[in-house]
């Protein structure tokens, strides 16, 4: 597992989440997003336009871009394969690589300039964007050519969960969560019980869909992403991002640092 965070520090486990250790890191700046090909080949990105390669695990790491000059926050990156590969960021960014990250070029995908926040594919191999003020994107070529999709919530979304077929749900400020079943032509909102900002979501391998959030928030569904019931962890220490292990268990980071805790544990004996 890696970890990215504050004052460039990435984190990697090799024993499912139980000890982490700090890597050698070649910037100091906030490291937002991270994706990896395969066990060896991985991109990280984050404020100054930086994007870190390493091609041995997360050992090391090479910073090829960087431009603090810029102002230009990366927020989430994406790769296709090992050489085309996609980093969204603020102010509408999006750029683009085809040499696995040697050379970027960036583009517009629309007429306005929200900021961009996670990039998302299904299963099917739709691509998805969410972003600020209500603004949602998908591509049904790879990402070549984008649409713009309406929404009916105009604050931010920080989260895009492609489901099953073209169900998708996409998640963000005040606990707003929507659920689409037509690729995102029509959506509708689902019940949260909590308005606090929704940040990561994942489906798990038996079908449970997770949403976790601010202020200890944590969204279970067990009917497919249809209806969700809200877990509130008792500590209120917001969760940025949590991954399923492979004993089942979710890995959750956050406010609190790391920690790994069965699915049951976190919805028994919340508020």
């Amino acid at each position: 597992y890696v970890a990215v965070g504050e004052r460039g520090h990435i984190l990697i486990s090799t024993d499912g989440g139980e000890t982490w250790q700090q890597q050698q890191v070649p910037t100091r700046t906030m490291l937002t997003g991270v994706f990896f090909h395969d066990r060896n080949l991985g991109w990280v990105v984050g404020h100054d336009s930086a994007i870190l390669r390493t091609t041995d695990g997360g050992a090391t790491w090479e910073l090829v871009s960087w431009a603090p000059d810029d102002e230009n926050p990366f927020f989430d990156v994406w790769f296709s394969d090992a050489e085309n590969g996609v980093v969204i960021g603020a102010y509408g960014g999006y750029w683009e690589t085809a040499d696995g990250g040697e050379s970027w070029s960036s583009r517009w995908i629309s007429e306005d300039d929200w900021h961009l926040h996670k990039i998302a594919r299904s299963e099917g191999g739709r691509l998805y964007i969410a972003g600020e003020a209500g603004s949602v994107y998908r591509s049904d070529d790879g990402g070549e050519n984008w649409v713009t999709l309406p929404t009916p919530y105009y604050g931010s979304y920080f989260g895009v969960l492609p489901l099953e077929g073209d169900s998708v749900l996409i998640f963000g400020l005040r606990g707003h969560l929507f659920r689409s079943d037509d690729a995102g032509e029509s959506w509708k909102e689902l019940d949260t019980g909590t308005v606090a900002m929704l940040t990561d979501g994942q489906r798990l391998a038996d079908g449970t869909v997770v949403i976790s959030g601010l202020g200890g928030t944590i969204l279970t569904s067990s009917d497919g992403g249809q209806t969700f019931t809200l877990h509130q962890q008792a500590n209120r220490r917001g969760i940025s991002a949590a991954v399923e292990t492979g004993d089942g268990s979710l890995l959750l980071v956050g406010e609190f640092g790391v920690k790994t805790a069965a699915l049951s544990e976190l919805t028994a004996g919340s508020d």
